[in-house]
């Protein structure tokens, strides 16, 4: 008996990697103000988040002052590709948003609302 439970906790440790949200990984914003970021989206906790790992302007990559922030968190899967109950970050208004995100292959419909106003962006996978 003891064998066994000592086989299946090394089962789920292992198991790990295998069992990665089909959203993680590197997403590329669209543009707003002028300027886009990649996001590195993972798991928090028990919950996804995302993290600017780096930005660029029509000029090319530079180094915004938001690199390692976080855009998003909170956010849960909910199944399907859908994940809410979330919140989400816009550099450019300083705002912090309600949001939801619906996966679908290499694309990623983010939206979010602070009260009636609500935005959305099309994120797409970067490989």
């Amino acid at each position: 008996m003891r064998y066994m439970k000592t086989a299946l906790a090394a089962l789920v440790l292992t198991a790990g990697g295998a069992l990665a949200d089909p959203v993680e990984g590197m997403w590329q914003t669209q543009v707003d103000d002028g300027a886009y970021a990649i996001v590195q989206i993972a798991p928090c906790g028990a919950e996804i988040c995302g993290t600017i790992a780096r930005t660029f302007r029509s000029g090319g990559e530079y180094k915004s002052d938001n690199l390692g922030r976080k855009l998003v968190w909170d956010m849960v899967a909910k199944g399907g590709g859908a994940y809410g109950n979330g919140k989400i970050w816009q550099p450019s208004t300083d705002k912090v948003y309600r949001s939801k995100m619906m996966l679908s292959g290499d694309t990623l419909a983010v939206s979010g609302c602070v009260g009636p106003i609500c935005k959305k962006q099309t994120w797409t996978r970067v490989k």
